[in-house]
């Protein structure tokens, strides 16, 4: 998973909030979940180390990899949501995947309309877990 290979570059500036939004390509190439939810447990455990508030949001494997792929790989984020005691959004895409019109032409990645729709639903998670970390700004 690239995302832990670029953790150091991330955490630069930083921050007090990291939304992961993970292990989708992983699915799309069909990679071990076991390996993408050990990465994934990896990047957690620095983040915390590091004194950093994760938010979590999960991916669903495409549905095409077969029930066995599908159900070990969905089953990553909730698990290691409750393992990490981090904020869990369940799916990242969710009002987005699979609907054309929210979508760019490869059918994968949203296009504007559809990262409004995103942000429309993660917004509220964010905001509250930025009202957590500082609660003295309004």
């Amino acid at each position: 998973m690239g995302g832990l290979a670029r953790l150091d570059w991330a955490l630069a500036n930083q921050p007090n909030l990291m939304i992961i939004e993970l292990g989708a390509n992983d699915a799309l190439r069909g990679l071990n979940p076991q390996q993408t939810e050990q990465n994934l447990s990896s990047l957690l455990h620095r983040l915390r180390d590091k004194g950093v508030q994760a938010l979590l949001t999960g991916m669903k494997a495409p549905r095409n990899l077969g029930e066995e792929y599908y159900s070990k790989f969905d089953r990553i984020y909730p698990k290691l949501a409750i393992q990490h005691q981090v904020p869990f959004y369940p799916f990242f895409l969710d009002g987005v995947a699979g609907v054309p019109g929210l979508n760019q032409p490869d059918g994968i990645h949203p296009n504007p309309a559809g990262v409004d729709k995103i942000v429309s639903g993660i917004l509220p998670l964010v905001e509250e877990l930025l009202q957590r970390i500082h609660p003295d700004q309004n």
